[in-house]
Protein backbone atom coordinates (compact mmCIF):
# COMPACT_ATOMS: atom_id res chain seq x y z
CA UNK A 1 0.00 0.00 0.00
CA UNK A 2 1.56 3.52 -0.93
CA UNK A 3 0.54 6.67 1.14
CA UNK A 4 1.63 9.58 0.14
CA UNK A 5 1.44 11.95 3.90
CA UNK A 6 1.20 15.62 4.16
CA UNK A 7 3.69 15.96 6.03
CA UNK A 8 2.57 19.06 8.04
CA UNK A 9 -0.98 17.86 8.75
CA UNK A 10 0.52 14.42 9.93
CA UNK A 11 2.87 16.12 11.92
CA UNK A 12 -0.05 17.60 14.14
CA UNK A 13 -1.98 14.10 13.86
CA UNK A 14 0.99 12.42 15.77
CA UNK A 15 0.74 14.49 18.50
CA UNK A 16 -3.08 13.65 18.93
CA UNK A 17 -4.28 10.77 20.39
CA UNK A 18 -5.45 7.60 17.73
CA UNK A 19 -8.75 9.00 15.50
CA UNK A 20 -11.32 6.78 16.05
CA UNK A 21 -13.70 6.72 12.73
CA UNK A 22 -17.10 5.61 12.40
CA UNK A 23 -18.51 7.23 8.97
CA UNK A 24 -16.63 7.38 5.91
CA UNK A 25 -17.82 9.42 3.55
CA UNK A 26 -16.98 8.57 -0.38
CA UNK A 27 -17.58 10.53 -3.91
CA UNK A 28 -18.38 8.46 -6.39
CA UNK A 29 -17.20 8.99 -10.34
CA UNK A 30 -13.34 8.79 -10.12
CA UNK A 31 -13.13 7.60 -6.53
CA UNK A 32 -15.65 4.75 -6.55
CA UNK A 33 -16.60 4.81 -10.48
CA UNK A 34 -14.44 4.18 -13.14
CA UNK A 35 -14.85 7.34 -14.80
CA UNK A 36 -12.74 7.12 -17.88
CA UNK A 37 -13.26 10.52 -19.36
CA UNK A 38 -17.35 9.50 -19.14
CA UNK A 39 -18.18 12.95 -17.46
CA UNK A 40 -16.41 14.96 -20.07
CA UNK A 41 -17.49 12.82 -23.34
CA UNK A 42 -20.81 13.46 -21.58
CA UNK A 43 -19.95 17.54 -21.29
CA UNK A 44 -18.46 17.30 -24.96
CA UNK A 45 -21.72 15.77 -26.25
CA UNK A 46 -23.46 18.76 -24.02
CA UNK A 47 -21.37 22.04 -25.04
CA UNK A 48 -22.75 20.89 -28.36
CA UNK A 49 -26.29 20.41 -28.20
CA UNK A 50 -26.78 23.51 -25.47
CA UNK A 51 -24.60 25.80 -27.73
CA UNK A 52 -22.41 26.62 -24.89
CA UNK A 53 -20.11 28.24 -27.22
CA UNK A 54 -22.71 31.33 -27.15
CA UNK A 55 -20.95 31.89 -23.52
CA UNK A 56 -17.41 31.22 -23.99
CA UNK A 57 -14.87 29.38 -26.15
CA UNK A 58 -15.46 25.23 -26.09
CA UNK A 59 -11.83 24.94 -24.90
CA UNK A 60 -12.13 27.29 -21.99
CA UNK A 61 -15.61 25.30 -21.17
CA UNK A 62 -13.93 22.16 -20.97
CA UNK A 63 -11.11 23.06 -19.09
CA UNK A 64 -13.02 24.76 -16.53
CA UNK A 65 -15.47 21.74 -16.30
CA UNK A 66 -11.90 19.53 -15.78
CA UNK A 67 -11.31 22.31 -13.20
CA UNK A 68 -14.37 21.94 -10.94
CA UNK A 69 -14.50 17.83 -11.37
CA UNK A 70 -16.44 16.66 -8.25
CA UNK A 71 -18.49 19.74 -7.95
CA UNK A 72 -22.08 20.05 -7.98
CA UNK A 73 -23.09 19.24 -12.28
CA UNK A 74 -25.87 22.37 -12.22
CA UNK A 75 -23.57 24.96 -10.25
CA UNK A 76 -20.86 24.02 -13.06
CA UNK A 77 -23.52 24.85 -16.25
CA UNK A 78 -24.69 27.93 -14.66
CA UNK A 79 -20.84 29.33 -14.51
CA UNK A 80 -20.80 28.41 -17.96
CA UNK A 81 -24.06 29.88 -19.07
CA UNK A 82 -23.14 33.04 -16.81
CA UNK A 83 -25.83 32.92 -14.62
CA UNK A 84 -28.40 32.10 -17.06
CA UNK A 85 -30.52 29.76 -15.44
CA UNK A 86 -32.84 28.10 -17.96
CA UNK A 87 -29.83 27.22 -20.10
CA UNK A 88 -28.12 26.34 -17.09
CA UNK A 89 -30.91 24.18 -16.49
CA UNK A 90 -31.41 22.56 -20.07
CA UNK A 91 -27.51 22.29 -19.94
CA UNK A 92 -27.88 19.94 -17.06
CA UNK A 93 -30.61 18.16 -18.29
CA UNK A 94 -28.59 17.44 -21.51
CA UNK A 95 -25.73 16.41 -19.24
CA UNK A 96 -27.26 13.74 -17.57
CA UNK A 97 -29.04 12.18 -20.44
CA UNK A 98 -25.88 12.12 -22.19
CA UNK A 99 -23.98 10.79 -19.22
CA UNK A 100 -26.75 7.89 -18.84
CA UNK A 101 -26.55 7.34 -22.50
CA UNK A 102 -22.68 6.66 -22.29
CA UNK A 103 -22.90 4.74 -19.52
CA UNK A 104 -25.64 2.40 -20.76
CA UNK A 105 -23.85 1.82 -24.11
CA UNK A 106 -20.33 1.96 -22.65
CA UNK A 107 -20.86 0.06 -19.44
CA UNK A 108 -20.21 1.17 -16.17
CA UNK A 109 -17.71 -0.38 -13.22
CA UNK A 110 -16.35 0.30 -10.26
CA UNK A 111 -13.11 1.16 -9.51
CA UNK A 112 -11.04 -1.72 -9.30
CA UNK A 113 -11.61 -3.43 -5.14
CA UNK A 114 -13.82 -0.39 -4.46
CA UNK A 115 -17.06 -3.05 -3.78
CA UNK A 116 -14.48 -4.68 -1.60
CA UNK A 117 -13.64 -1.47 0.30
CA UNK A 118 -16.93 -0.42 0.73
CA UNK A 119 -17.85 -4.28 2.50
CA UNK A 120 -14.67 -4.34 4.19
CA UNK A 121 -15.21 -0.93 5.94
CA UNK A 122 -19.08 -1.91 6.80
CA UNK A 123 -18.00 -5.18 8.28
CA UNK A 124 -15.63 -3.67 10.83
CA UNK A 125 -18.26 -1.47 11.74
CA UNK A 126 -18.15 1.48 9.66
CA UNK A 127 -21.03 3.29 8.12
CA UNK A 128 -20.27 4.44 4.23
CA UNK A 129 -22.36 7.07 2.53
CA UNK A 130 -21.74 7.98 -1.35
CA UNK A 131 -21.74 11.27 -2.40
CA UNK A 132 -21.76 12.48 -6.17
CA UNK A 133 -22.68 15.79 -8.22
CA UNK A 134 -24.71 13.99 -10.65
CA UNK A 135 -28.75 14.14 -9.76
CA UNK A 136 -30.33 11.52 -7.79
CA UNK A 137 -31.53 9.80 -10.71
CA UNK A 138 -28.51 9.11 -12.58
CA UNK A 139 -26.58 8.20 -9.12
CA UNK A 140 -29.43 5.54 -8.05
CA UNK A 141 -29.11 4.56 -12.61
CA UNK A 142 -25.35 3.86 -11.26
CA UNK A 143 -25.82 2.36 -7.97
CA UNK A 144 -28.52 -0.33 -9.55
CA UNK A 145 -25.97 -1.55 -11.84
CA UNK A 146 -23.08 -1.80 -9.06
CA UNK A 147 -25.26 -3.45 -6.73
CA UNK A 148 -23.43 -1.80 -3.16
CA UNK A 149 -25.04 -1.85 -0.08
CA UNK A 150 -24.25 1.23 1.35
CA UNK A 151 -25.53 3.10 4.20
CA UNK A 152 -26.50 6.65 2.39
CA UNK A 153 -26.11 8.03 -1.28
CA UNK A 154 -26.39 12.10 -1.37
CA UNK A 155 -26.98 14.27 -4.78
CA UNK A 156 -26.44 18.03 -3.87
CA UNK A 157 -30.61 17.99 -4.41
CA UNK A 158 -30.37 15.87 -1.44
CA UNK A 159 -28.83 18.88 0.92
CA UNK A 160 -30.69 21.73 0.24
CA UNK A 161 -29.40 22.07 -3.03
CA UNK A 162 -25.12 22.91 -2.84
CA UNK A 163 -22.95 20.42 -3.97
CA UNK A 164 -19.08 20.72 -3.54
CA UNK A 165 -17.08 22.41 -2.48
CA UNK A 166 -19.75 23.21 0.44
CA UNK A 167 -20.09 20.87 3.14
CA UNK A 168 -23.23 20.04 2.90
CA UNK A 169 -23.84 16.91 1.87
CA UNK A 170 -20.97 15.56 4.31
CA UNK A 171 -22.79 17.23 7.04
CA UNK A 172 -26.37 15.64 5.84
CA UNK A 173 -24.05 12.20 5.97
CA UNK A 174 -23.54 12.91 9.09
CA UNK A 175 -26.80 13.43 10.89
CA UNK A 176 -28.84 11.21 8.69
CA UNK A 177 -26.55 8.01 10.08
CA UNK A 178 -26.24 10.17 13.73
CA UNK A 179 -22.29 9.98 13.24
CA UNK A 180 -20.35 10.76 17.14
CA UNK A 181 -19.42 13.85 15.86
CA UNK A 182 -17.82 15.60 12.88
CA UNK A 183 -14.08 14.57 14.10
CA UNK A 184 -15.56 10.56 13.69
CA UNK A 185 -15.69 11.33 9.71
CA UNK A 186 -13.53 10.36 7.00
CA UNK A 187 -13.73 11.76 3.87
CA UNK A 188 -12.43 10.29 0.48
CA UNK A 189 -12.22 11.52 -3.08
CA UNK A 190 -10.52 12.34 -6.60
CA UNK A 191 -10.64 16.31 -6.69
CA UNK A 192 -9.33 19.36 -4.82
CA UNK A 193 -13.40 19.77 -4.53
CA UNK A 194 -13.70 16.53 -2.32
CA UNK A 195 -10.78 17.92 -0.16
CA UNK A 196 -11.67 21.20 0.29
CA UNK A 197 -15.67 20.23 0.91
CA UNK A 198 -13.90 17.84 4.05
CA UNK A 199 -11.90 20.78 5.14
CA UNK A 200 -15.12 22.55 5.47
CA UNK A 201 -17.08 19.87 7.44
CA UNK A 202 -14.16 19.29 10.07
CA UNK A 203 -14.05 15.81 9.21
CA UNK A 204 -11.46 14.04 11.33
CA UNK A 205 -9.77 13.07 8.36
CA UNK A 206 -9.15 13.68 4.65
CA UNK A 207 -7.95 11.46 1.83
CA UNK A 208 -7.43 11.90 -1.57
CA UNK A 209 -7.40 9.06 -4.17
CA UNK A 210 -5.38 9.12 -7.30
CA UNK A 211 -7.86 7.24 -9.68
CA UNK A 212 -9.75 9.84 -10.90
CA UNK A 213 -9.24 13.51 -12.20
CA UNK A 214 -6.82 15.70 -10.14
CA UNK A 215 -2.91 14.67 -8.98
CA UNK A 216 -1.37 14.39 -5.85
CA UNK A 217 0.14 17.94 -5.78
CA UNK A 218 -3.43 19.11 -6.03
CA UNK A 219 -5.05 16.93 -3.71
CA UNK A 220 -2.71 17.74 -1.28
CA UNK A 221 -2.53 21.43 -1.84
CA UNK A 222 -6.65 21.30 -1.44
CA UNK A 223 -5.86 19.53 1.97
CA UNK A 224 -5.27 16.19 2.15
CA UNK A 225 -4.25 14.51 4.84
CA UNK A 226 -2.80 11.55 2.83
CA UNK A 227 -3.20 10.28 -0.86
CA UNK A 228 -3.73 6.78 -1.45
CA UNK A 229 -3.09 5.24 -5.16
CA UNK A 230 -7.01 3.98 -4.90
CA UNK A 231 -9.85 3.44 -2.05
CA UNK A 232 -9.13 -0.61 -2.35
CA UNK A 233 -6.29 0.38 -0.10
CA UNK A 234 -8.85 2.25 2.07
CA UNK A 235 -9.78 -0.04 4.59
CA UNK A 236 -6.08 -1.11 5.49
CA UNK A 237 -4.89 2.40 5.88
CA UNK A 238 -7.70 2.94 8.03
CA UNK A 239 -7.17 0.57 10.56
CA UNK A 240 -3.58 1.29 10.36
CA UNK A 241 -3.51 5.09 11.03
CA UNK A 242 -1.14 5.83 13.92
Amino acid sequence: MTVTWNTERRARRDDAHRPSFDLVVMDMAGTTVRDDGLVERAFARTAREAGLDTYMPLASAAQYVHDTMGQSKIAVFRHLTAGNEAAAQEANRLFERSYGELAETEGVEEVPGAGAAIAALRDAGLRVVLTTGFSPATRDALLSHLGWVVDGALSPADAGGRGRPAPDMILSAIVATKARAVSSVVVVGDTASDMIAGRNAGAGAVVGVLTGSHDLARLTEAGADAVLESVAALPRFLLELP
